[in-house]
């Protein structure tokens, strides 16, 4: 079992379904449970698990913001030329309007955070193998 697995799984939010709706913005196996689904509140709230080594593309929220509130596991989040944050349960992350940037799990651990969004996401390119091997 990979590091941080069984945490995961049984996170407090509780483990979501495959996240098939926004694969395509993923490299590796991403789940998500949508934890605020109101019409009238425009704030997206998700518990969003990363099997070891996935991380989602690079992205932007205009408009708005996230917020990322770390549960388990271990974790990477990069600011574009800034770098790279390793994250653990506890840690919180503020992305403002417009900053480009990518989070997801280290190689050798499963990793899990609430994401808190306003606005609207643009996706951009994969972190690509060559950017993410490079990390510890």
């Amino acid at each position: 079992m990979a590091n941080f697995e069984k945490e995961v799984k049984n996170n407090i939010f509780g483990f979501g379904g495959k996240n098939v709706d926004y694969a395509k913005y993923f490299v590796g196996e991403s789940y998500l449970k949508s934890l605020v689904g109101e019409a009238d509140i425009d704030v997206n709230v998700g518990n969003v698990s990363f099997e070891p080594g996935c991380r989602n593309n690079w992205h932007m929220h205009h408009n708005g913001y996230q917020i990322l509130l770390v549960t388990d596991g271990k974790g990477w989040y990069q600011e574009e030329g800034k770098p790279a944050q390793l994250l653990k349960a506890g840690d919180v992350v503020v992305i403002h309007e417009d900053v480009k940037h990518w989070h997801g799990a280290t190689k050798d651990s499963w990793f899990n955070h609430v994401a808190i969004t306003k606005g609207n996401s643009e996706w951009l390119k994969p972190v690509s193998d060559e950017e993410y091997n490079k990390l510890g």
